[in-house]
């Protein structure tokens, strides 16, 4: 039996309620701008019934009652959390990141001698390999960028994978997806039953709790940004609101990275596809942005 259907099994005493799947769906698509389908009630479950058990109730269905006759607390962020996608891995996908190190750092190098500042943000760290994929990238191929000021802004909705994150512990089964054997050895220190992150890697990188539906702070011009499948859990109106506050954080001519299965046709004109094989590399146009 898969996992998540054994999940749901032992973990709730009876199937979640049409009411109470309408509820949760509705909270996740407010804090979130992810939709739920009706067919997801059974990842709802899956995902719900361990914190339900972890937060010492009964069954899924008791920790529901209790939410909803409740102001919204330090548990609805917790589910709303579980119900966020943290699917990632190191290199994932790879063709991005090898137009980052072949074609957009070389660019912007140019582009940037005069003022030796380069920033970049992850914008959906998860747990963090992406980001330190980046970073491993930095450090690979552009030793020229330590006598640069680079300024590496990572975010996440969850309070829980930022704290992974920020500490770059990983186990034996998630550095062996797409990290390459030299590279472990090179930027991590085994401890225990798990990898590290060099603190070197570490201190690159300012993680930090961001929701993008939500207003968002000031940010520096943003000359690289990774928004990799993030759109594809949002409806039209909310992909349209993201890209245009992309518009905005992101340098004239600035990069932004979509996942495989994402665009940016019919959202906006103000990003051209670059022709980088399976990159989901966009760029903004020089007209766009302020």
């Amino acid at each position: 039996m898969p996992a998540d259907e054994l999940a749901v099994e032992t973990g709730s005493q009876m199937p979640m309620t049409p009411s109470d799947f309408t509820w949760v769906s509705q909270l996740v698509r407010q804090k979130s701008a992810i939709v739920l389908e009706a067919e997801k009630t059974y990842l709802v479950e899956a995902r719900l019934a361990p914190l339900a058990r972890t937060e010492g109730f009964a069954s899924l269905g008791a920790m529901l009652t209790k939410m909803r006759s409740s102001p919204a607390n330090g548990l609805h962020h917790k589910v709303v959390e579980a119900m966020t996608t943290n699917e990632t891995s190191f290199f994932r996908d790879l063709y991005p990141f090898d137009a980052l190190w072949k074609v957009v750092i070389p660019e912007l190098l140019a582009e940037h001698a005069a003022s030796r500042q380069l920033n970049i943000w992850c914008a959906a760290a998860s747990s963090g390999q992406e980001p330190y994929t980046i970073a491993m990238v930095l450090r690979e191929h552009f030793p020229e960028l330590a006598t640069w000021s680079v300024q590496f802004l990572a975010t996440d909705l969850s309070r829980q994978m930022l704290v992974r994150a920020r500490e770059g512990r990983f186990g034996q089964l998630e550095v062996n997806r797409g990290l390459p054997a030299p590279m472990l050895l090179k930027y991590f220190e085994k401890k225990g039953m798990e990898w590290q992150v060099r603190s070197e890697l570490r201190e690159m990188i300012e993680f930090r709790e961001w929701n993008l539906i939500e207003p968002w702070r000031p940010l520096p011009l943003m000359d690289i940004v990774f928004l990799r499948n993030v759109l594809i859990y949002f409806d039209v109106e909310t992909k349209r609101s993201i890209l245009a506050k992309m518009v905005r954080v992101l340098r004239p001519g600035g990069f932004l990275f979509l996942g495989g299965a994402e665009t940016t046709i019919n959202l906006g004109d103000d990003f051209e596809r670059l022709p980088f094989e399976r990159s989901g590399c966009y760029r903004l146009k020089r007209t766009g942005g302020t």
